[in-house]
C-alpha cells in the first residue's frame, strides 16, 4: 500500500489553498533553496544551523527531516492528508508530480510545493473512529500516516462505508524534537471533540453559559421548528440595557453560507450586536459577508468556541461545566 503523508499548512491556514491550488507545501522560506531533490539530510541540518545561529540540536534535526522527508521521501503515487481545525475536514488526494522550489508563493508559506490530486469530498473528523483520529494528533508539519487511519481516511474520501473496527494502528507516532511541544495543541483538538459530540440542545446550553461567564445574562427562547433556540445576551438579561447580542448557533457538519448569514443579519436592529456560531465553519462568502455587514457581527467557529471557553472556563457556572469537563495541570513553560 503506497505510504500516506500528513502535510500540515500552516497550522491549516492553508487548507484552502491547498485544495484550490491543487498542491501540498511547505514553508521554511530560508532553507528551501538548499531543499533540493537528492540533498542529504545532514546537509540540510548544518545548512539550518548556519541559517538560524543558536537553533537548538533537536529543533534543527527536526525542521530540516521534515524538509528532507517532503523533499526525497514523498514520492508520486503516495497519497496525502491535510487537515482544517476551524472546519473539522481532512482534505485527501494523492501526489501526482514532484517537489518544486516555489519563491514566489514563500509569503504564502508554501515555498516548496507538490501537486496533488486532491478528492472532491472532504472527510468529517468525527466519522473516524477515536484510534484514528488521535493517530493524526501530532504537530508535525510533515509525517506518515498509520496504514488503518490511511484506510479508513481514504475509504470515506471516496464515499465508501468503512465498516471494519481498528484495533491497532501499527506504527508508533513519530516522535517530536520535545514530548511536551504538541502537548497544548493535541490537548486542545480533544477538547473541541469533546465539545462537538453535544447535542443541538447541549451546544446552544454552553454557549449561554460562556455568555454568562463573560458577565452576561441570557435569555434562551424555547425550540423552535428548526430545533434551534437563539439566544439574547445583555447586562439586563432583557435586552434593555446595551449591548444586546443576538446570538445564532448552527451546530452541523457543513460551513455556513453567505445566504445564511444574509438572512440573520436581515432581522437586526441597527443598534443590537450579532454572534453566530457555526461549528462546521463558514465559507470564505460567508467571512466576506459578515466583514462587510453594517451591524457589528462576530463569527465563532468550534476553534474560537473552544478558546473562549477554555479562557472563562474558571467563572463558568457548574451546569456549563457539566457540559464540558476539563482540568488544569501544569508543564514547564
Amino acid at each position: 500500500m503506497a505510504t500516506m503523508w500528513m502535510i500540515r499548512g500552516d497550522g491549516g491556514r492553508l487548507y484552502d489553498d491547498f485544495r484550490e491550488r491543487n498542491l501540498a507545501a511547505i514553508g521554511w522560506a530560508q532553507l528551501a533553496p538548499a531543499a533540493k531533490p537528492g540533498v542529504s539530510r545532514k546537509s540540510l541540518i548544518q545548512a539550518y544551523k548556519d541559517l538560524q545561529p543558536g537553533i537548538k540540536d533537536a529543533s534543527a534535526v527536526s525542521g530540516a527531516s521534515q524538509v528532507f522527508r517532503f523533499v526525497n521521501e514523498i514520492k508520486e503515487g503516495d497519497t496525502v492528508v491535510t487537515y482544517s481545525p476551524a472546519n473539522r475536514t481532512y482534505l485527501v488526494g494523492r501526489f501526482v508530480g514532484p517537489c518544486q522550489f516555489r519563491p514566489d508563493l514563500a509569503d504564502n508559506g508554501m515555498s516548496l510545493t507538490r501537486p496533488v490530486d486532491w478528492y472532491a469530498q472532504e472527510v468529517d473528523r468525527d466519522k473516524l473512529q477515536a484510534i484514528s483520529r488521535n493517530s493524526l494528533g501530532s504537530t508535525l508539519t510533515v509525517f506518515k500516516v498509520a496504514e488503518a487511519a490511511q484506510k479508513e481516511l481514504v475509504a470515506l474520501a471516496a464515499g465508501k462505508p468503512v465498516s471494519a473496527v481498528v484495533k491497532d494502528l501499527g506504527d508508533e507516532p513519530e516522535a517530536l524534537d520535545d514530548p511536551l511541544k504538541g502537548v497544548q495543541e493535541i490537548a486542545f483538538e480533544r477538547i473541541k471533540d469533546q465539545i462537538n459530540s453535544l447535542d443541538w440542545s447541549e451546544m446552544q446550553d454552553l454557549v449561554a453559559g460562556i455568555l454568562r461567564a463573560m458577565g452576561y445574562k441570557t435569555l434562551v427562547s424555547p425550540a423552535g421548528a428548526d430545533r434551534g433556540k437563539d439566544i439574547i445576551a445583555s447586562p439586563d438579561g432583557f435586552g434593555f440595557e446595551p449591548p444586546r447580542i443576538v446570538v445564532e448557533v448552527k451546530h452541523r457538519n457543513a460551513r455556513m453560507g453567505s445566504s445564511e448569514i444574509r438572512s440573520f443579519l436581515g432581522g437586526r436592529h441597527k443598534d443590537d450586536r450579532g454572534l453566530y456560531v457555526s461549528t462546521g465553519g463558514f465559507t470564505k462568502d460567508a467571512l466576506y459577508e459578515g466583514e462587510r455587514a453594517n451591524v457589528h457581527l462576530t463569527m465563532w467557529t468550534l476553534d474560537e468556541l473552544a478558546k473562549t471557553l477554555m479562557a472563562h472556563y474558571p467563572t463558568t457556572d457548574p451546569e456549563t461545566k457539566r457540559l464540558v469537563p476539563l482540568t488544569y495541570f501544569y508543564m514547564p513553560a
